[in-house]
């Protein structure tokens, strides 16, 4: 069901990459009017890539928007699932403050956007190791026990940009385990956030669909710049080498 989605998604942002491409684009229509003026920490990317993709997903993606408020930025459901999809967007940069790292390996999840209930380990490898349990909001199957039940799945859209240029560096969807899977990969999709009830999704750590084996991936890359400076594409080989994987 993880799969079925994540490649339903994948082709959609794929036949969908020139407009993304393009939508990112039209906020240098109107630099002048808009760059440097807001300083509330808001990324000059972010809010715009995420009205793009959104607009994109709500007006001709798969399901039936839902209008609970618990869940992430986009909740669908379709005949058998009910889907939530969150963006995230990380700025690069090669002359001042970079935040590459908070793409590379893992991205910070919301308690309204997985059902991942387990443990993170929090000092690993230190005499103070522990175990901190994390509890997520959303339930592994919507109704469950009824007739109406449908498995809940987690999906996160990342945008990569570099913060000089707001060119796009890398496009991927990835999907969280859902919680039912916490006795096969165990601790290893959670990774302890700054407070206690945070927790960051350690995707590099679970890259595959492990019951179906190594070649289904649980992160496919819509959009990787071939062109970009050669200090980003040799921290995100990861990446490269998924967008060049033969499907």
């Amino acid at each position: 069901m993880e799969q079925k989605y994540l490649l339903k998604y994948y082709h959609f942002l794929k036949f969908a990459e020139d407009e993304l491409l393009q939508g990112f684009k039209t906020k240098e229509r109107i630099l002048d009017d808009w760059l440097g003026l807001y300083k509330s920490g808001i990324s000059d990317f972010a809010v715009g890539a995420e009205r793009i993709v959104y607009s994109l997903l709500n007006g001709k993606g798969i399901g039936i928007p839902n209008s609970a408020p618990v869940g992430a930025d986009l909740f669908f459901e379709v005949h058998d699932a009910f889907i939530h999809i969150d963006l995230k967007t990380v700025g690069a940069s090669l002359t001042g403050k970079t935040n590459i790292g908070d793409y590379t390996k893992n991205i910070f999840v919301g308690t309204n956007q997985n059902s991942y209930k387990g443990h993170m380990i929090v000092n690993e490898g230190r005499e103070n190791e522990e175990l901190r349990e994390y509890v997520p909001s959303l339930p592994t199957t919507y109704n469950k026990g009824t007739e109406n039940e449908k498995i809940c799945l987690s999906y996160f859209v990342t945008i990569l940009y570099d913060k000089d240029t707001l060119d796009t560096l890398v496009m991927s969807i990835i999907c969280m385990p859902n919680g039912e899977l916490e006795p096969l990969y165990t601790t290893r999709v959670l990774q302890a956030g700054k407070n206690l009830d945070k927790t960051r999704f350690k995707f590099t750590n679970v890259p595959n669909f492990e019951l179906l084996g190594d070649d289904h991936k649980r992160i496919k890359v819509v959009y990787f710049d071939k062109n970009m400076d050669k200090t980003y594409k040799k921290k995100l080989k990861f990446f490269e080498d998924l967008f060049n994987k033969i499907e």
